[in-house]
């Protein structure tokens, strides 16, 4: 079959590539400003790409037209498909139809850490020796790919609340049908679709209603939204995360601030310790929700923590993107206050008063845009010693940004950010950039005028 994709370079319609591709499928696909690690995946595949969504773009012999939900009506290539009757659907139903009829799904949902505990439940179960599929909106290091279709029974699935299709205004996680429900949070966000966070709760209510009687839902005990969600009505056995009767993760004090360990607790019983390389309490809750996934799966939880303890994190999830005198400069995904916050506190928490935190930060996400969290993100940076905000928008979005009274610095020039950090930076800086997005190549650009900085500073000397 021959399958054109319609926002081909996001990260789950670029897995959705991945898997038609394995399957045996033509696949070609349009988006518009493409960027790493997607374009560099479809590229490597010999995926055609087509910059823009002119409608010429499009097979004239296509069998399928699978449409993303950044596309709606007035694209000029969604109108050519309607006009000429071409058959097309969402990547969700595609997926659904296509791959997890089949399988035993576990999917991961939440506002935040989605990704992070999708790909570490996927590479336990591939080091356990299972052969997972997966469909991740991110590349962990452990497994090489975004999305694979692996062999049954497993599939693992990064639940997104966000909505389906301009044809199909559900949530696409109401496609999945999972046997194992991870809940790992919920707080308000896509304020571009969502009036308030009693609608998204609703969505995930819908969610909750797929999972059957014979799964499993694991969520955390004190995350209040989550828990009235179950309220609405729940028919299928839950585990709590964070809780006496449920699973718990003990940090031994002798660590100070790295936390590089915890015990693993069920029911009160010790059952061993993860030792790890990644920041962060947030992780040690991902973790803790990625085991009780695998443990429903059947694996043993012996081999759980093992191969927990071999994850090597995911790419732009504080990722080390390089080290030049001693600063080092990580790129995160962070796009809303709490990610931020829990991002910036890892970090913190790992370099203590000594190490400074620049943080840079692109508000890139519709949520961000709208001013919808300005209340709480001048508490989200508190950790950083200095911020550096890029508003590059020409139709005002962010003048909201301009009107906050702080000590952050803000630019509407990339070249201009990049000078003002070179300006202060100091060996033994920590530097991490946050977007969701391709932020202009800054990491690359960063590095390069870091080694011209301390190249010239040593040359003076």
């Amino acid at each position: 079959m021959k399958i054109h994709i319609l926002g081909i370079c996001g990260t789950f319609m670029g897995g959705v590539a991945l898997l038609a591709r394995e399957l045996g499928h033509e696949v070609s696909g349009q988006d518009f400003d493409t960027y790493p690690p997607m374009s560099t995946q479809l590229q490597e595949l010999g995926v055609a790409l087509t910059d823009g969504y002119d409608p010429q773009g499009i097979p004239d012999d296509v069998d399928l037209v699978i449409i993303g939900n950044a596309l709606s009506r007035g694209n000029p290539a969604v109108e050519y498909i309607l006009n000429r009757r071409i058959r097309y659907c969402s990547g969700a139903q595609w997926l659904s139809e296509n791959i997890l009829q089949e399988r035993w799904v576990i999917a991961v949902a939440g506002t935040h850490g989605k990704t992070t505990t999708a790909s570490m439940v996927a590479s336990i179960l591939k080091r356990c020796g299972m052969e997972p599929g997966f469909l991740i909106g991110g590349i962990a290091h452990d497994l090489g790919a975004s999305a694979e279709i692996g062999a049954a029974p497993f599939f693992v699935v990064e639940a997104d609340e966000y909505d389906t299709a301009f044809f199909d205004k559900r949530s696409k996680f109401v496609h999945y049908l999972p046997q194992t429900l991870v809940l790992n949070n919920l707080e308000f966000d896509h304020a571009d679709i969502f009036d308030d966070l009693k609608a998204i709760q609703r969505q995930f209510h819908h969610l909750v209603r797929t999972v059957p009687s014979r799964g499993k839902i694991i969520y955390p005990e004190a995350d209040s939204a989550i828990q009235e969600v179950i309220e609405m009505g729940c028919w299928t056995p839950t585990e709590l995360i964070g809780s006496a009767s449920g699973w718990q993760a003990v940090i031994d004090e002798k660590q100070g601030k790295l936390w590089c360990s915890f015990d693993v607790l069920f029911k009160g019983e010790l059952l061993g310790r993860v030792e790890w390389g990644l920041l962060g309490e947030h992780n040690i809750h991902n973790g803790l929700a990625a085991i009780a996934a695998a443990h429903h799966a059947g694996l043993a939880i012996n081999d759980i923590i093992e191969a927990l303890s071999q994850f090597e994190g995911v790419k732009r999830r504080m990722e080390l993107r390089g080290v030049v005198n001693g600063v080092e400069l990580y790129d995160d995904f962070a796009h809303h206050p709490t990610a931020i916050h829990t991002t910036l506190s890892g970090l913190r928490r790992r370099g203590g008063d000594k190490q400074r935190i620049l943080a840079i930060i692109e508000p890139r996400s519709n949520t961000m845009k709208m001013g919808i969290h300005r209340g709480q993100l001048l508490d989200s940076w508190r950790d950083a010693d200095q911020v550096f905000l890029f508003a590059d928008d020409h139709d005002g979005e962010l003048d909201w940004l301009r009107d906050m009274k702080s000590s952050v610095d803000i630019f509407a020039s990339l070249e201009q950010l990049i000078v003002s950090v070179i300006a202060i930076v100091e060996a033994g800086d920590q530097i991490v950039v946050m977007s969701n997005g391709g932020f202009g190549g800054i990491h690359q650009k960063l590095l390069e005028r870091l080694e011209r900085h301390f190249l010239v500073g040593r040359s003076d000397s």
